[in-house]
């Protein structure tokens, strides 16, 4: 079934979005396990053109089925609208030129990009995204060649490391988060689902503004700004979240402030107030235009 919304897929997988590590590639198609309400589907989705073709296996419905696939690419975004926004202004004009097609990849479990944004502080997108895709092979259940990513209450008693594996079963097999590759990131990852698991109903978020959801999401261990602001875009799809780190600070800076140096803070209040509805869209298609672009270079 093919979606006539423009999107270059290849790019918006290998984007770093941190909702999910990208769908299994085979030959020309990216396939992945999710869950529809509580049944598992398995989607196929490829380039088709300039659009999206997929197709799926599962007990859901065609529209189901299409409704699920265009949450996940942010199909029913208005990309032409969003590019002539862009062009009305100077310092972005060339951004559609080097990210065409370039969409939010959005997370069908949230619970998977808190872990995800979780991973992803002070680490490269190829660890992250790795140590996200061993923690499903090991711990989520398995639907033909995929994972699901583990429940909330399922990943709370996950083991920490060699050391408490062993004192708590007797022996070790390296069945833990740090043999995932996640380092000092898995105490906070285990005590932000079980916070989750007791405190927080992540339906309830995209029921509340951005300001309190950014509050709610900040008090997870391991969340700072910029991680929320992650959660918060890839995960609820809160456009507004403008995601700030060295490399945000840095483009802003020098398109917007002769390249001098502000604070990441000030980077994300400025880029909030500055691009409105649109600031999540800026925001990825800066960091990947500078990559592209060579600008990333100029400014290192």
């Amino acid at each position: 079934m093919i979606i006539d919304s423009l999107i270059d897929l290849d790019l918006t997988q290998a984007s770093g979005q941190t909702s999910q590590p990208p769908w299994i590639k085979s030959e020309d198609a990216f396939s992945q396990v999710v869950m529809v309400g509580k049944k598992p589907v398995i989607f196929n989705a490829k380039q088709s053109g300039e659009y999206l073709d997929f197709d799926f296996t599962g007990d859901i419905t065609k529209n189901e089925a299409l409704s699920e696939i265009k949450y996940i690419y942010d199909l029913d975004f208005d990309l032409d609208r969003f590019y002539r926004y862009l062009s009305n202004h100077a310092e972005l004009a060339e951004m559609s030129e080097f990210c065409r097609g370039l969409r939010l990849f959005l997370a069908p479990d949230p619970f998977e990009c808190i872990i995800s944004s979780i991973c992803s502080a002070n680490n490269s997108i190829k660890r992250w995204t790795k140590s996200i895709s061993d923690i499903k092979s090991r711990w989520g259940c398995k639907y033909d060649d995929f994972y699901t990513f583990p429940d909330i209450s399922d990943f709370s008693d996950i083991f920490l490391d060699d050391d408490e594996e062993l004192d708590l079963c007797g022996r070790c097999e390296s069945n833990n988060l740090k043999s995932c590759g996640v380092g000092y990131r898995a105490p906070y990852m285990r005590k932000a689902s079980q916070l989750l698991t007791l405190e927080t109903d992540l339906s309830e978020i995209p029921k509340i503004s951005y300001d309190e959801a950014f509050e709610t999401v900040l008090e997870l261990p391991g969340v700072g700004p910029k991680v929320a602001d992650c959660i918060l875009l890839y995960g609820f799809n809160f456009k507004e979240a403008f995601p700030s780190d060295v490399w945000i600070k840095r483009i802003v800076s020098h398109l917007y402030f002769e390249g001098k140096d502000i604070s990441v803070a000030k980077v994300r209040d400025f880029g909030m107030e500055e691009f409105g509805e649109y600031a999540g869209y800026v925001q990825l298609y800066m960091f990947h235009y500078a990559r592209k672009s060579g600008l990333m270079e100029k400014i290192r």
